[in-house]
């Protein structure tokens, strides 16, 4: 049995090549929201501020529309291969994708993991070009690139028998035809309803359905969203939910409420059918994966199978001198709780309680996704501590393996030279040379995900900004050797007090400061960088002395260069193993694990000695 007038449809691809652009003109045609309501704003469904102030995004979303009689359930996925746990968990209740490339840049590293997921799945995909407003797209290389992209990933002859649409998210049209251009986006809505096939579903079998994503509601506690897969849900039905741990002793609650999706909200409906996506609150303890059932017939359905992390961090309790000046979060309790409730509801994080007091070992899926958790957890009021990531290691037949990523680096011509220092020392292997045109040239390569590590920062500064760098996770591979990638060492303070111009300015020449003047800081803070390998203590705090001799130009300020700011994803990427950066509400700041230098050099003297 079928839901003839039901699709349920994803939408996957690269970050930025234009996946929540396309779902607003999607529902600005179908009459969602006009142009003069206050709904009408840039990615609507970016709803959450990290999304909006990254451009990126990371929770997926689901909305309605009705178009001639027909429900489209549209579900807008995150492009990047760290939050690839939402996007495995959205391609279980849905029936078809639809594949978003960029008509510049084609195929890139996240289009191929999330395409694979979806093929993976049996799901035949429709492939929308683009960014076809763009003056040097080229959607013939682009489309002949897919098709390479389907055949490399094993794709079936029905899946390569893709239909192809061209569009404009930015402008709202979509064409079949590749050198016209639309009027609006109905091609992608007549695609849909004659290419994805109706839910499969029949009310006549007892419940089943499997909860994808998690929610909570004030008053009706916790939310499960998820496609009902057979049989149907009433309002204050009593139902069981249901996992491989519980299955001869599932939960019983209530679906206290029933919600459908239409448009960019939900609506209260009394009952729900197979096929249908839905929201039910009221469910007590549930988790993603968990299957909700009829009483009578418990049937669970198998497990999520969600990718391992490949990324840790230890949290730990901030015991710095500037404890709880900001934030209202810095217990142990209040920690943990949090980490555990984000735990429930991002399938792809792992978190263990480590030896001793208020230590936690968060794992995910690469730096993006631990340093969105530590960013969202600041700016609710947490105080913590975090060490430098270390990648998870496998051992197979006796061999260390390691994970590594899928890299892709976008530059002009010159700067050839030197991108090939910066990855040479990082053990990368060479997969692909594209020349794109006479001044620019696409690297591909397969490199560890630790030596990714800073990457970024120094790629950004060797190419003046003009390059652009992708990449994803590939696979376990032996292990290799990656000399040390940070040279340098640092300035670290003596004692506390207050920064002051005539000490910064005499630090200045034999590095680089990370602090401006009249900023606290405490013994053990890192306020600069060394031009040498050797850290150094220093008195950042340090008076200009007075004297009854004066002269000229004595009283003259010195100039400052500006201090070098840096970001949560510079701090986490920059410090070493024994170096912590501590998080507040308001403020980073680098410092080393031991704050007192005896205790430091002793430390440092006893692993020498076991060595």
């Amino acid at each position: 049995m079928k839901r003839n007038n039901v699709r349920n449809v994803a939408i996957i691809a690269h970050v930025d090549h234009g996946k929540t652009t396309i779902v607003d003109s999607l529902l600005k045609f179908s009459g969602q929201f006009t142009v003069k309501s206050d709904e009408a704003q840039d990615m609507v469904l970016d709803s959450n501020p990290l999304e909006r102030e990254r451009g990126m995004t990371i929770l997926a979303k689901c909305a309605s529309v009705n178009y001639k009689g027909n429900t489209i359930n549209i579900v807008d996925t995150p492009g990047h291969a760290d939050f690839g746990s939402e996007v495995e968990r959205i391609l279980k209740m849905v029936d078809g994708a639809i594949l978003m490339i960029d008509a510049v840049d084609g195929p890139m590293p996240q289009t191929r993991f999330v395409l694979r997921k979806a093929l993976t799945l049996g799901l035949k995909p429709i492939v929308v070009i683009n960014k076809m407003d763009r003056y040097n797209a080229t959607p013939n290389t682009v489309v002949d690139n897919v098709f390479d992209l389907f055949m490399n990933l094993g794709a079936t002859n029905e899946q390569l028998d893709f239909p192809i649409l061209y569009a404009s998210g930015r402008e709202g049209w979509a064409s079949t035809i590749i050198d016209e251009k639309g009027k609006d986006m109905e091609p992608v809505f007549t695609t849909i309803l004659s290419h994805v096939s109706s839910p499969e579903a029949n009310i006549e079998k007892p419940l089943q359905m499997q909860v994808t994503i998690l929610d909570y509601n004030n008053f009706l506690g916790n939310v499960g969203v998820g496609r009902i897969l057979n049989g149907i849900v009433k309002k204050d039905q009593t139902i069981a939910l249901v996992t491989d741990a519980n299955a001869n002793s599932p939960k019983i609650t209530k679906a206290s409420r029933i919600d459908k999706f239409y448009g960019l909200g939900k609506q209260e409906v009394e009952l729900a059918g197979a096929g249908d996506i839905v929201s039910i609150s009221g469910l007590e303890g549930v988790k993603v994966g968990d299957t909700v059932c009829s009483i009578d017939n418990i049937l669970p359905l198998p497990k999520l199978s969600i990718d391992e992390p490949t990324v840790s961090m230890n949290f730990l309790v901030n015991d710095s001198p500037f404890a709880g000046h900001e934030g209202k979060f810095l217990t142990s309790r209040h920690i943990k709780a949090r980490l555990e409730k984000e735990a429930q509801t991002n399938v792809g994080l792992k978190v263990e309680t480590l030896k001793g007091e208020g230590r936690f070992k968060v794992s995910g899926r690469g730096n993006l996704h631990l340093t969105v958790l530590i960013e969202t957890m600041r700016r609710e009021g947490f105080e913590f501590s975090i060490s430098s990531p270390e990648v998870i290691y496998k051992e197979k037949d006796g061999e260390i393996y390691e994970p590594m990523e899928y890299l892709t680096l976008d530059i002009e011509s010159q700067y050839q030279g030197v991108i090939f220092e910066l990855v040479g020392k990082r053990a990368a292997k060479l997969e692909n040379i594209v020349n794109e045109n006479e001044n620019r040239v696409r690297f591909e390569y397969i490199i560890p995900s630790r030596a990714l590590i800073g990457f970024k920062n120094e790629f950004l500064i060797n190419t003046r900004g003009q390059g652009s760098l992708h990449h994803s996770f590939y696979d376990y591979l032996p292990k290799v050797n990656v000399s040390d990638l940070r040279t340098n060492g640092v300035f670290i303070a003596k004692e506390r007090g207050r920064t002051t111009v005539y000490a910064l300015n005499h630090l200045q020449i034999s590095g680089k400061l990370f602090v401006n003047p009249g900023v606290e800081v405490y013994e053990g803070m890192i306020i600069g960088q060394n031009s040498r390998e050797n850290d150094l203590i220093v008195n950042p705090c340090k008076l200009k002395k007075l004297t009854n001799m004066r002269s000229k130009g004595s009283d003259n300020t010195p100039l400052l260069k500006p201090a070098t700011l840096m970001t949560l994803e510079q701090a986490v990427e920059y410090i070493t193993p024994d170096e912590l950066v501590e998080v507040t509400p308001t403020s980073i700041h680098l410092r080393k694990k031991n704050l007192n230098h005896l205790l430091r050099k002793r430390s440092s003297q006893n692993e020498t000695e076991e060595l």
